[in-house]
This record gives structure tokens, C-alpha cells and sequence, in this order.
């Protein structure tokens, strides 16, 4: 039995060397232009219905709390999706992989909404720029399985949620277009870059 258990461990040990080292393929240019247009809608909805989001903060991030979710689940699933049939077999090892790779940006940023909400709410106005600075990170953390060419984008966001910062620093304020702008622009540019590294010429082996 330890012989065999040891044997599983191997196996298990082997195909996660294998994922480390394939170019993962489950996220999808048309996808990724739809969380884009997703962070659009968002933007514009708050714009119209919300009068003042700085006086509203619960509706503005609940706003953005639902669009992160139904961006995440429509990437989710086509993730699956193209991982069996880009993988096969090791669909589930590189699934867990991209996963390990974006999911501490992920929680730090919920986590850093939750704490500045509970303790610090007048600094709420950071939260925009502060996320788009985690994806930057998310982004470069998954750099090493992804398409060189993502580090534009990620390079979009950090250059962008300083940005956000600086000039929310003015008033304390909360607007739908710097959560929305940033993220439609750097949605975008994730899209166009899997769609150009379809073509496998940008993909590290």
C-alpha cells in the first residue's frame, strides 16, 4: 500500500511538472472582451442610477461585487471547457494551476475591501485604483503559463490603479468610470493579445 500511495504521489508530482511547464490555453479572447463589456454596462448603469456613489458606497461596490461574479463565472466555465479540449488529460492539473496563480490577488483584494469597509470606510475612494493594482499582480503571477504579451496588460493595470489613485486623491470620490474605463480598456487588450497568441507564435513552449 505505501508503495502504491508513493506511486499516486509520483504520478501526481509529474503531471503538476508537465502543467508548470505547458502554455495554459482555457482563457478565451471572445470571453475576456465580454467581462470587458460586462465593466461597460457596469459603468454605465451606476451612471445613470446612482446620483452620488461616494454617498452610496454599498451600491456602487455591490455593483461591481456582482459584475467581478458573473465575469468570473463566465470565465470559469469556458476555462473548463477549453481545458479538456486543449489538455485533455491534464486539464484538471492546469486548471488548478492558473487557479493557484491569480487566487491571492483575489482574496486580498475581497479581504482589503472587507477590512476598509469595516475599519477605515473613509478610505473607500482608494478601493478602485487598489484593486486594478492586484490584477496587475494576478496578471504577472500567471505570466510564466500565459502569453508573453499579457505583461501589457498587466502592465495597463498597475499603471492604471496608480492613476486611479492619484486622482481620486483630489476629491475622496467614488466614480463609476475609474472602475469601469480601466477595466474595459484592459479587458480588451487581454483579449487581443489571446486572440493574436491563438496563432501559437506567442506562446512559451
Amino acid at each position: 500500500m505505501r508503495d502504491l500511495d508513493k506511486a499516486l504521489a509520483d504520478i501526481v508530482a509529474i503531471r503538476s511538472q508537465i502543467a508548470a511547464g505547458t502554455a495554459f490555453r482555457g482563457y478565451g479572447p471572445a470571453t475576456m472582451a465580454a467581462t470587458g463589456a460586462i465593466a461597460l454596462v457596469t459603468a454605465i448603469l451606476q451612471f445613470w442610477l446612482l446620483g452620488d456613489p461616494t454617498g452610496e458606497p454599498l451600491g456602487f461596490f455591490l455593483g461591481w461585487f456582482v459584475a467581478a461574479m458573473l465575469s468570473g463565472a463566465m470565465i470559469w466555465i469556458e476555462m473548463r471547457a477549453r481545458s479538456q479540449r486543449h489538455h485533455s488529460g491534464l486539464a484538471d492539473a492546469m486548471i488548478h494551476q492558473a487557479v493557484e496563480q491569480f487566487l491571492p490577488a483575489a482574496v486580498a483584494g475581497v479581504l482589503l475591501a472587507v477590512v476598509m469597509w469595516k475599519f477605515a470606510a473613509e478610505t473607500l475612494w482608494l478601493l478602485p485604483g487598489l484593486w486594478q493594482i492586484l490584477v496587475s499582480l494576478g496578471i504577472f503571477a500567471s505570466i510564466r503559463s500565459l502569453p508573453r504579451s499579457v505583461a501589457f496588460a498587466g502592465a495597463w493595470y498597475f499603471i492604471s490603479g496608480f492613476a486611479v489613485v492619484v486622482l481620486a486623491s483630489r476629491t475622496h470620490m467614488l466614480s463609476p468610470w475609474t472602475m469601469g474605463l480601466p477595466f474595459v480598456i484592459g479587458q480588451s487588450v487581454m483579449a487581443a493579445i489571446l486572440y493574436v497568441a491563438s496563432g501559437e507564435n506567442d506562446v512559451e513552449d
